[in-house]
């Protein structure tokens, strides 16, 4: 794990972070955009990190199925699944596809195995929903904070993992390559050329009539991001948001 891109970046002294700076920024950015917004990014290798509005807790919408693969990978690895469910996972990560999450989101123990892995994997705010959803998919409607996200997308690269290498290679695989239309973004705050590794929801909100629009992952496998957002009109609208705060966040990390 040392992508070419993030060792020169390494000799180099990062910029000294503003989170002040970056907060009023981000405020002035938000005014005009409706519902609530919380980001963390970290840089997994100085240990720099800045924090939105970190005490908000917000949904995950399709962002869970990433700990769905992990929670699953922990319990059986890839080279023993079968391949209905070597399909299913490539299908909920690259194409977002529900009905392959609700199988495995079943596989895994349902809501109890999903917070069972979460707390594995360090998140404290992150639990599942059991039971009938009004939003029809339970992991959907997954609470989660900022900082659990980038908590999670750390696991995914750091060698004290509880999921082994070979792993978290398979799920970074399959984040690196999702679909068209499905790429933005955490894509959004990369350097040109630079890799990516994200799993992004979108969710309409049955009791709102508004989108829940998250994004998190990895860039150069070295920022490890997530922004989740509410309260968007359209989809189309918090896809905008989230890039916004993702763009306005990183140039503060580095130049490209």
């Amino acid at each position: 794990m040392s992508p070419r891109d993030d060792t020169r970046a390494t000799r180099a002294k990062p910029p000294k972070l503003d989170p002040k700076a970056i907060t009023k920024r981000l405020d002035r950015y938000l005014a005009s955009r409706p519902g609530p917004v919380t980001a963390t990014v970290k840089d997994l290798i100085t240990g720099r990190v800045y924090r939105y509005r970190k005490n908000e807790r917000l949904i995950t919408a399709s962002t869970a199925k990433a700990l769905i693969l992990m929670a699953l990978l922990r319990k059986i690895p890839w080279r023993k699944l079968d391949k209905a469910t070597r399909h299913d996972a490539d299908i909920m990560i690259r194409h977002s596809d529900n009905h392959a999450a609700d199988r495995l989101w079943t596989r895994i123990g349902g809501a109890a195995g999903f917070t069972k892995a979460a707390r594995k994997f360090g998140l404290r705010h992150t639990s599942g929903v059991a039971g009938d959803c009004l939003d029809l998919y339970c992991w959907g409607i997954t609470r989660t904070s900022a900082d659990d996200q980038v908590k999670l997308m750390n696991a995914l690269v750091s060698k004290k993992s509880p999921l082994p290498a070979k792993e978290r290679e398979r799920v970074l695989k399959l984040m690196g390559g999702v679909v068209d239309g499905q790429d933005w973004g955490v894509s959004a705050g990369a350097c040109e050329g630079q890799p990516t590794a994200l799993k992004n929801g979108w969710l309409k909100r049955v009791s709102t009539k508004r989108w829940a629009v998250v994004s998190v992952g990895l860039i150069g496998r070295r920022y490890a991001v997530a922004v989740l957002t509410e309260g968007s009109a359209q989809a189309g609208d918090g896809i905008a948001t989230v890039e916004g705060v993702v763009t306005r966040i990183l140039r503060s990390f580095r130049k490209c």
